[in-house]
């Protein structure tokens, strides 16, 4: 019996099982900064939040076993995740508003504890409510539901009023991005880590948990200043919704399908259904805030 525990953590298996999928979670963290800097905090938004790295975690999570309704718990749980992550997007454009009539210095790391505080106060309450409740896998999919409803709410208020998004001009140090690429392949790690121990809802929380966003928000904040990362906020809570659409879909398609198939028709599915429409929308949204710019301008020049 004390031996199977070492040999266990040392299986090869295991440990491919774990790796490859925050490997990849750690590319792809690294690649949406760029795509926030270069393309701008609306178009970069949209682009930084597609299903990324909850693919190599989906994929991981049901690799780890044969338990099809623990599975379900953890995707279930991933809309309430991305909820929770759209209200701490918010926070970053609420918080310094609110504390800079205040105070001017150490900004960012107010900003950064207030919101990651928020955060992880509300994501203990809701695996404690879990454990108290204890509702069924039917249960826990109407909740990720109601989720995913909620936060479509909430995207699109966020982008109601349309919010200076430029690009950045100045990049993002390398050292930076790769701290970033390392602290997303630890959280994924950590959510495969936890659905193996037979904690379906801690490690559906885990996987979504924002450590893609913070390092998004510190690095262009600290490489560009506050408004490239504030005017992804909006497009970035409306975006990552997408990833609610892959996890829902996932509780469907991955125990009947290949785990290659599903993972392929999960993303396009969630792509053309979410993302798609959420840049249409904010383009909309942009075209007329615009409109009546280029009106009054012209009318200013006629006089």
């Amino acid at each position: 019996m004390e031996a199977s525990v070492p040999e266990q953590l040392v299986d090869p298996a295991v440990l491919a099982q774990l790796a490859l999928p925050a490997v990849f979670a750690g590319i792809v963290a690294v690649l949406s900064t760029v795509a926030v800097e270069r393309l701008g905090g609306a178009r970069g938004g949209i682009v930084s939040s597609i299903p990324t790295t909850i693919v190599p975690a989906a994929i991981g999570i049901w690799g780890a076993g044969e338990d099809i309704d623990g599975f379900r718990r953890a995707m279930a749980f991933v809309p309430i995740g991305i909820l929770l992550n759209a209200g701490y997007l918010v926070l970053w454009r609420v918080i310094p508003a609110f504390v800079g009539r205040h105070t001017r210095t150490h900004l960012l790391a107010w900003t950064l504890t207030l919101s990651l505080g928020a955060w992880l106060c509300i994501a203990a309450g809701i695996m404690w409510m879990n454990d108290l409740v204890r509702p069924t896998v039917a249960q826990s999919l109407v909740m990720g539901s109601i989720a995913f409803a909620t936060g479509i709410a909430l995207g699109i208020a966020a982008n109601l009023r349309p919010h200076p998004a430029p690009k950045g001009t100045h990049r993002v140090g390398t050292h930076v991005l790769l701290v970033r690429g390392l602290a997303a392949a630890i959280v994924i790690a950590i959510a495969i880590f936890l659905n193996r121990a037979g904690l379906p809802v801690a490690s559906g929380i885990a996987s979504v948990f924002p450590v893609i966003f913070t390092t998004i928000m510190v690095a262009t904040w600290l490489a560009q200043g506050a408004h490239v990362p504030t005017g992804a906020v909006g497009p970035m809570a409306l975006g990552t919704l997408s990833v609610s659409t892959y996890a829902l879909l996932a509780t469907m398609l991955f125990p009947v399908l290949p785990v290659a198939l599903a993972a392929t028709l999960c993303w396009i599915a969630s792509v053309a259904c979410v993302s798609v429409p959420a840049y249409l929308f904010l383009r909309a949204r942009r075209n007329a805030a615009i409109q009546p710019r280029v009106v009054e301008s012209v009318g200013e020049r006629s006089a």
